[in-house]
């Protein structure tokens, strides 16, 4: 009974040891990832924005900005 008991708890260890150190890798993982996709496509500002209504040929008003800024979820 006790070898039976030892075992269940070394295997319960090496079970959450693991566990940990998966989740530890999987974390600095993403955030790698996360990381790289900001820096390649950077969220959408202001100036993103001027030059986008530029391009359109119209000059845009603060309120404008403000509006497409807010429709987008970046206010």
């Amino acid at each position: 009974m006790l070898i039976l008991a030892s075992t269940l708890w070394r295997d319960l260890f090496v079970f959450l040891g693991g566990a940990l150190v998966g989740a530890v890798i999987a974390f600095f993982v993403t955030k790698r990832l996360f990381e790289k996709q900001i820096k390649e496509n950077p969220p959408i500002n202001e100036k993103m924005i001027r030059a986008m209504y530029l391009q359109m040929g119209r000059k845009p008003t603060e309120a404008q900005i403000r509006q497409t800024m807010k429709s987008l979820g970046q206010d």
